[in-house]
């Protein structure tokens, strides 16, 4: 087992490695280029879009409306990554690595938005009348390369069991019995039933509830981290300097920091910013897929907007609270570093709460955004026919990783989550003049 093990973190290390993380952001800086910078121009309208206009038209084409698609792909993005992802970033390689982050998201968008425009223009409508898109769609029929999009789907049929299920229901289970002492198989039963009451429903089920569910969450978790950066104003400009300061120059070791390099600092901010907004792993496309819009740019726009909440806002927040607490050079790492830090800003039995309870809104709602993303992912290898009995086995599934040890497990589907990028950033560069395109008839007609 211990040779096992130690072949799958070697292969783990090998996706996640330079090339990978080199592949993901020079895509997304080559579609910045190419989109001349749509995500800097165009981000207020595009959040307009998103959070205030938001009247749908329900006529058009599509499951669900655009707000609910964006909260279903940030369901799936706005999860353990922000809490624990960042701690890990920041405890690793300094303050610094959060620059890296934003700078991630901010190529990132770009990267977001040319997945929504190719996941709209080439979904098709099934046998049940809902519609069916995301990477395997759109490189299949726009590439015509039916076995890479066979291809991701497979790695993102695996990856919805391990990183959008067991991996999320342990860490739910894991966070409720430190804080409240709840047994783990009484938390797999009560997530198992939850799960089963959104996800039998499909997609428009999903949406309703992820329409509600990720709002608050947000909001929930904005706010407590506000309130502490509220206590800690004086300490803010500070934060910023030595967040741009170690970004560029080596940080010192200190306390339980141990000290980066610049390049450490650079590797940890893009690798956990791509692991938090997962721009360019194919994944989000596939619930932009399912909005009602009749024109691929529409939804693209709301699409950009996911990585800039999810990196430029939320990981931002939890970043700055680490700093201004002083708690980022503790020696901790993950979600108990990040549970250190809200303790000290608020006391530490409501720190805790916020942190466990976070924690298990995030993870429960990365179950219901995954469990369509592999539902898809399964349909288009398997046809329609298995989608029912996928939702009960995903269901299923949720409570075994409640209770099982998933070191392993965790370590596979990380593997398969990264492998997810390369047959989608083939599709990204390969169908780069279709995205210019859309865009380009978008912007350019009369209103």
């Amino acid at each position: 087992m211990g040779n096992f093990s130690q072949l799958v973190a070697t292969v783990g290390n090998w996706v996640w490695g330079a090339p990978l993380i080199i592949l993901l952001v020079g895509t997304g800086i080559w579609l910045t280029i190419r989109l001349r910078g749509l995500q800097f121009t165009r981000l207020f309208h595009a959040l307009y879009l998103a959070l205030i206009k938001r009247k749908e038209e329900t006529d058009q084409p599509g499951d669900i409306t655009h707000f609910q698609a964006l909260m279903t792909a940030l369901s799936a993005t706005v999860g353990t990554g922000n809490i624990a992802g960042v701690a890990t970033a920041i405890a690793t390689g300094g303050p610094g690595a959060l620059f890296w982050m934003w700078i991630t998201g901010l190529f990132g968008m770009a990267t977001k938005y040319s997945e929504a425009v190719l996941a709209v223009k080439y979904r098709i409508k099934d046998r049940y009348g809902t519609m069916s898109g995301g990477p395997m769609y759109y490189i299949s029929q726009g590439l015509g390369w039916k076995w890479l999009g066979a291809l991701f789907a497979v790695f993102a049929s695996i990856s919805a069991f391990g990183i959008g299920n067991m991996v999320q229901s342990n860490s739910v289970a894991d966070a409720l019995e430190s804080t409240f002492q709840l047994p783990f198989w009484l938390t797999g039963l009560v997530l198992m039933m939850a799960t089963a009451l959104v996800i039998i429903g499909g997609i428009r089920s999903i949406g309703r509830v992820t329409g509600f569910l990720v709002p608050f969450m947000i909001v929930f978790y904005m706010g407590s981290s506000l309130i502490i950066l509220l206590l800690n104003i004086q300490a803010i400009p500070e934060a910023f300097y030595l967040i741009f300061r170690s970004a560029f120059s080596p940080t010192a070791a200190t306390g339980g920091f141990l000290g980066a390099t610049v390049m450490l600092t650079i590797r940890m901010g893009v690798a956990r910013g791509v692991f938090s907004n997962e721009s360019g792993l194919g994944s989000s496309p596939i619930a932009a897929a399912a909005a009602q819009t009749k024109d691929p740019v529409t939804q693209a726009l709301v699409s950009m907007t996911q990585t800039f909440i999810d990196t430029l806002v939320v990981c931002t927040l939890t970043g700055l609270v680490l700093i201004t607490t002083h708690t980022w050079y503790s020696g901790h790492t993950g979600a108990e570093l990040t549970t250190i830090a809200f303790s000290q800003g608020l006391g530490s039995v409501i720190g805790k709460y916020i942190v466990s309870i976070g924690l298990a809104l995030f993870a429960y709602s990365t179950i219901l955004g995954w469990s369509y993303y592999g539902e898809k992912s399964i349909e288009f290898l398997l046809g329609e026919k298995a989608v029912m009995p996928y939702r009960y086995i995903f269901t299923l599934f949720v409570g075994i990783g409640a209770i099982a040890e998933l070191e392993i497990v965790w370590s596979i589907a990380d593997i398969f989550n990264g492998l997810m990028a390369f047959p989608n950033l083939v599709g990204l560069l390969a169908l780069t003049p279709v995205i210019v395109q859309e865009t380009r008839r978008y912007f350019d007609a009369p209103r």
